[in-house]
């Protein structure tokens, strides 16, 4: 089995059992009900899905066939739950964990992307850091470096957990292809009468000033609200039953 063979589902199952292991770790290993609602976040996720429990399950089957998760019995319950195994499997610290996973989360991403939102795996203090990480991520054949298109200013990298990037991937970052721009029509030049009615341009108005969000902590708090419901839901499953 290679690494760069994993479905979407898998990477996205692998991508969440190490963003819980270290931003939830009281919950952590996941009921196959968490691991689905995370999978299925609206939050920390690009793209967005909607995963059953089977095709959850069946992911995570496969990749402890893989090695790189295994059931795990959580504490005081008789659910089965799941952890990852990718330091073992993949060779790789928690730095490099922590970048590859939001990688395997949200698709290819800038050093300053993925500095911001690794922070709350393994916070990284530099820009420096985080190209650091990348670098050794690149020589295990774990990341590659995209082509930087012309107008962009920072590079961007993606994972190759799933095989190389698309053609769509490696160029715009979208599924959307890129389309050519129409040549620029010189204006036609006014008329005595229309020139003689062309008012003044008016002043340019300033643009309202926003406040400040802390989006990562808002990304946190959201996540982590949505496992604890999970666990509620459990734990009322197993009252009931």
């Amino acid at each position: 089995m290679h690494f760069g063979d994993l479905t979407p589902v898998e990477q996205r199952v692998l991508g969440c059992l190490i963003e819980k292991r270290w931003t939830t770790p009281e919950q952590y290993p996941l009921s196959l009900n968490a691991l689905r609602l995370a999978c299925n976040q609206s939050t920390n996720r690009d793209p967005v899905t909607h995963y059953d429990e089977h095709t959850v399950r069946e992911a995570a089957q496969r990749l402890s066939k893989y090695g790189l998760t295994r059931l795990a019995s959580g504490h005081n319950s008789r659910a089965i739950k799941y952890r990852h195994l990718a330091e073992e499997g993949l060779g790789l610290d928690r730095e490099q964990l922590a970048v590859l996973g939001v990688l395997l989360l949200r698709g290819p991403q800038t050093p300053g992307e993925l500095k911001q939102r690794s922070e709350r795996l393994a916070p990284m203090p530099t820009l420096d850091d985080v190209e650091r990480v990348l670098g050794e991520l690149i020589r295990r054949s774990h990341v590659v470096r995209l082509e930087r298109r012309p107008g962009q200013k920072e590079e961007r990298y993606a994972q190759l957990l799933g095989g190389a990037p698309g053609v769509a991937d490696a160029s715009s970052g979208s599924d959307e292809p890129v389309r050519p721009e129409a040549p620029e029509m010189p204006p036609p030049s006014p008329t005595p009468v229309a020139a003689s009615l062309t008012r003044a341009p008016l002043p340019p108005t300033q643009p309202p000033v926003r406040p400040e969000v802390d989006v990562t902590a808002l990304e946190a708090r959201v996540a982590a609200l949505e496992t604890e419901l999970a666990q509620l839901r459990e734990q009322l499953a197993d009252l009931l039953s």
